[in-house]
């Protein structure tokens, strides 16, 4: 069919999505993805165009009016897609390995001083590493790769062929990006930051120590947790070290091997160091055996040009003004996607929120948010999380089981992890970072004075050593600020029962 006509089709459904109404046309990357018969995982929202002349958005559909409607070709869609979708380099990129080269060079040609045909010139060669047979552009403004206004821009860099600015927060062989929402527009980096120092600046530094001594075992019991694990308080202690240390070292590859032999101590089970073979995240089928994936990993093979990638970017982000939230989402969540290790990968993931937050300094030094507890309580949407990049995915991996119980990945699917959308997990993040500073961290600075001021009433009024005023607080703790019949009969037995109905209220006064 000609170019033309097929993006003018009208359809009814699209990748299984039935459109709103009747009579409506794809626009954008929807219409490119159905005219190059793309295999990719279509983005959150897709474009279609309605004769209606109203905009609105309906389950996976935002709608245009007829007056928005692009041009029927492809620089049409793309220049759409630029104006109202924001930058999509899984799509770019599949785009570019469909059309003939010519067709590029017809375009640039056609607009050389354009600003989408600059774009399109751009991302072309960005993403390809092939160069367009167009001489460099000498006139016109420069124009940025990403619209600050759709998506989050990184740092500038200056590419003079093309006379624009690249703003990608990464680089060819790892860069995720993140759209504006109105979830994440609300939040403001520098008031949180203001708000943990107006915290941590009322509290006493032996306080602070205790407090950040207590955080740091709760973060590092709840990332085990996660996984499923109770980890012995030895190994649960070794590893909140690891967490206070988050930000103290640069994220290397070697870095990135040595947190993991300190969460894998036990080693006669697991293959240390970077995946030499495939790997998932599922069950086996009870009958069969078979593995039933609700993530693939990357491919080993893959690993090394991923890792690099990434440990680039985080060095990029880490020194320019971005987002310090974004940066780790980035980077951590990308991390466990890619799922570079046989096992650990996610506390190794979690553990990179704190250094990133770290290195951007926007924890205060020696201070760790206690993330993964957040984290815990919010289990089933962080799990909705990571599968809105799992799912969508597994349908564009092709795999066979392997006689291990494994699987081994038959096509190519680096771009997979490297070019994702990760506004999902930014919003996620940003939630979980605003409620510990918001709530937990207050909470638990408010927990240890008040436990001071209970304490100190129980030494002036009882002779007691600090294992039973320990032990008396945490009885009262337990059945909210009353003795149990348990305690009043057996471990204080000799207090009285006024004695009993003083500490109770005592208790309640200072607790609430």
């Amino acid at each position: 069919m000609a170019e033309s006509n097929r993006f003018e089709e009208s359809i009814t459904v699209f990748r299984n999505y039935a459109l709103p109404e009747t009579g409506m046309k794809l626009a954008g990357y929807s219409a490119l993805i159905h005219h190059y018969e793309l295999e990719v995982p279509l983005p959150d929202l897709i474009s279609a165009i309605s004769d209606k002349h109203r905009s609105y958005i309906e389950g996976k559909w935002r709608v245009f009016k007829t007056v928005q409607e692009p041009t029927p070709t492809l620089l049409g869609h793309l220049t759409f897609a630029f104006r109202y979708e924001g930058v999509d380099l899984l799509i770019l990129k599949r785009i570019f390995e469909t059309v003939d080269i010519k067709e590029i060079e017809a375009i640039v040609n056609d607009q050389p001083t354009g600003r989408n045909s600059r774009r399109i010139w751009f991302f072309y060669e960005w993403l390809t590493n092939k160069r367009l047979d167009i001489e460099d552009t000498q006139v016109g403004n420069y124009i940025e790769a990403l619209d600050p206004s759709l998506q989050y821009p990184g740092p500038k860099e200056r590419s003079q062929r093309h006379r624009v600015w690249n703003n990608l927060p990464g680089n060819k062989d790892f860069c995720p990006l993140i759209h504006r929402t109105e979830i994440l527009e609300r939040f403001s980096v520098d008031e949180l930051e203001k708000k943990v120092k107006d915290t941590i600046g009322k509290v006493h530094p032996d306080l602070l120590s205790r407090a950040t001594a207590f955080l740091l075992l709760k973060d590092s019991k709840a990332s085990y947790a996660i996984e499923g694990e109770t980890p012995p308080e030895n190994r649960a202690q070794r590893w909140g070290k690891a967490i206070g240390q988050a930000g103290q070292k640069d994220l290397t590859e070697d870095e990135l091997l040595r947190l993991q032999e300190i969460v894998i101590e036990d080693r006669r089970f697991v293959e240390m160091g970077w995946r030499a073979e495939g790997g998932f995240v599922g069950v086996h089928d009870r009958v069969s055996k078979l593995p039933v994936p609700d993530h693939i990993s990357a491919r080993w093979q893959d690993i090394p040009q991923l890792i690099g990638g990434l440990l680039k970017a985080n060095k990029s982000l880490i020194d320019s003004e971005y987002d310090p939230v974004f940066a780790a989402t980035l980077i951590a969540f990308g991390f466990v996607f890619i799922h570079p290790f046989a096992d650990g990968n996610g506390r190794v993931h979690r553990y990179i929120f704190h250094h990133v937050l770290a290195r951007k300094v926007f924890s205060p030094k020696g201070l760790i948010f206690p993330v993964s507890a957040v984290i815990l309580d919010r289990i089933d949407e962080y799990k909705k999380v990571l599968e809105s990049f799992s799912k969508p995915r597994l349908d564009f991996i092709k795999w066979k089981s392997t006689p291990d119980g494994n699987v081994e990945v038959l096509n190519e699917t680096i771009d997979l992890y490297r070019y994702f959308d990760a506004t999902k997990q930014a919003e996620f993040l940003y939630q979980c970072v605003e409620e510990t500073v918001l709530k937990t961290l207050p909470e638990e600075v408010q927990y240890l004075e008040n436990h001071d001021k209970m304490r100190n009433f129980i030494q002036e009024h009882f002779d007691m050593p600090d294992k039973t005023i320990e032990n008396l607080i945490g009885f009262l703790r337990q059945n909210y600020g009353l003795l149990s019949n348990r305690a009043k009969n057996k471990e204080f037995a000799s207090l009285t029962s006024d004695e009993v109905e003083m500490l109770e209220e005592a208790y309640t006064e200072v607790f609430g």
